[in-house]
């Protein structure tokens, strides 16, 4: 591990965005978009080439981040706020829960999406002192209702992007003189797509409108983390603070006509909701002029399972005994130049509703991976449950009075479904998934389907002991 250099305890700030793709950096796109801040980052940190995210939606990722664990464990599962399948469950021990109890003050700052309708999931109840925040899955950049701790906030005209950027500075300068974990989640670029019209326009004419406003958001959230960056300086911390930044998943391509937002990913297969690269595999850099090099690449294999563990070890603290078992590691020695002993096997899996492993799922073991494709029933949501979104974004409060929507997993007939064959792909050789070796291999494509079902088996089995109450 890293030795820290400044005798007080290292602060952390895991920044974390919406939707954003590999490529929707200006250094990896072709200058395409135009992210000025990330790019020269990039060249101040340690740059993970082979970082994964543990889901290719959003909650269950960030479940993972925050715990170090597999998302179905946590029972966090799927987007559907208004049905209770995005909670944390109780028992689990969250980062923040850590770094609170080791004296840090903690705050989050934006998306939450990990309890949205009952105080008991509130960030506050899961380690956060403070927190300024949606906690549902989306939300309007202009028309937002916002949670300060358990104030509700509603919009002043301001732009979301930036108000979470003023509201992250605000913190670090209140807490410059105390260690702390401050978690800054910004909603871009996922959807609504919008954007001040200053962001969209050197986009327009090059680009679809769809992709010139998600480029123009992209450009917003890249310029707040400079002031975030900037706001360490001027605190006089920069040296001792870790800064972290990822996405929660690949980037959302579709809609309709101009408003499309199929773009460029670095020609990596799926996008967000598969777990082929384009839906898992994500940027992810980390600064620490303390404790890290700058300007270095790392092509091993890392996990939204392992942040958990790696941060306390950076920070010098260890997991709680009482704490349930963790599915990370620490990849602290990768910030030293060492290597790590051997590459885990790693796991994906997501659908609608209740978890179906024949459908969207993928193991890696080594260079090898292999993919249950998605099946298209199990990942069908209904035209009569989608209208809940719109309710949960403009009017959450009828599920905080009337509570959720009953049938929290309803019941899935897949006997008549079409199952499609399993896919193996070497990424080593072949990382943009072209080449099915399913057929070629069939020893090697037999082992990975059985590893893949005993962790199904092993995960499934840990979410159906969650005994919250609802």
């Amino acid at each position: 591990m890293a030795s820290p250099v400044s005798r007080r305890p290292p602060n952390l700030i895991a920044i974390l965005a919406d939707d954003l793709g590999y490529g929707d950096f200006s250094r990896f796109n072709g200058g395409r978009s135009t992210t000025p801040v990330l790019d020269s980052l990039i060249d101040e940190s340690v740059c993970f080439t082979q970082s994964y995210t543990a889901s290719p939606v959003c909650n269950p990722s960030r479940a993972a981040f925050l715990t170090g664990r597999y998302p179905h464990r946590t029972g966090s599962i799927d987007t559907l706020e208004w049905h209770g399948l995005e909670r944390l469950a109780l028992r689990e021990r969250t980062l923040a829960d850590v770094l609170k109890n080791a004296g840090y003050a903690t705050g989050l700052v934006g998306k939450w999406h990990l309890g949205a309708y009952d105080m008991r999931y509130h960030p506050n109840n899961r380690g956060f002192d403070e927190a300024v925040c949606f906690r549902g899955g989306m939300h309007d950049y202009y028309r937002w209702r916002i949670e300060r701790n358990d104030a509700v906030e509603f919009s002043n005209g301001r732009y979301l992007t930036d108000v979470w950027t003023d509201e992250a500075v605000e913190f670090i300068h209140r807490h410059r003189n105390d260690p702390f974990f401050l978690h800054l989640t910004y909603n871009a670029p996922h959807t609504p797509l919008q954007a001040p019209e200053e962001e969209i326009a050197p986009f327009r004419g090059r680009f679809n409108e769809g992709v010139a406003i998600l480029y123009g958001m992209i450009h917003r959230m890249d310029a707040g983390v400079g002031r975030i960056i900037e706001a360490l300086e001027e605190a006089g911390i920069t040296d001792n603070t870790i800064l972290f930044f990822s996405s929660d998943n690949g980037p959302q391509f579709g809609g309709r006509g101009e408003m499309r937002t199929d773009r460029f990913n670095c020609n990596f297969h799926g996008s967000k909701g598969t777990v082929y690269e384009g839906g898992i595999r994500v940027p992810m850099i980390l600064r620490w002029p303390d404790g890290a090099p700058s300007g270095v690449t790392r092509d091993e294999m890392v996990h939204f399972c392992d942040w958990y563990p790696t941060f306390l070890d950076l920070l010098g603290l260890e997991i709680p005994e009482a704490n349930l078992p963790i599915d990370g590691r620490s990849v602290a020695p990768l910030l030293d130049g060492r290597a790590l002993d051997g590459d885990p096997v790693r796991c994906w899996q997501w659908n609608r509703y209740t978890p179906v492993v024949q459908s969207n799922a993928a193991i890696r073991d080594g260079d090898w991976k292999l993919i249950r494709p998605a099946i298209r029933e199990a990942m069908y949501v209904p035209e009569e449950d989608i209208r809940w979104l719109w309710v949960s974004m403009y009017g959450p409060e009828h599920f905080i009075v009337q509570g959720l929507v009953d049938d929290a997993e309803p019941e899935r007939d897949l006997s008549d479904a079409s199952i499609p064959e399993p896919e193996l792909y070497n990424v080593a050789r072949d990382p943009l998934e072209e080449h099915d070796l399913y057929t070629e291999a069939p020893e090697r494509a037999s082992r990975l389907l059985a590893g893949l079902e005993s962790w199904f088996e092993e995960v499934e089995s840990d979410r159906r002991t969650i005994d919250d109450v609802w």
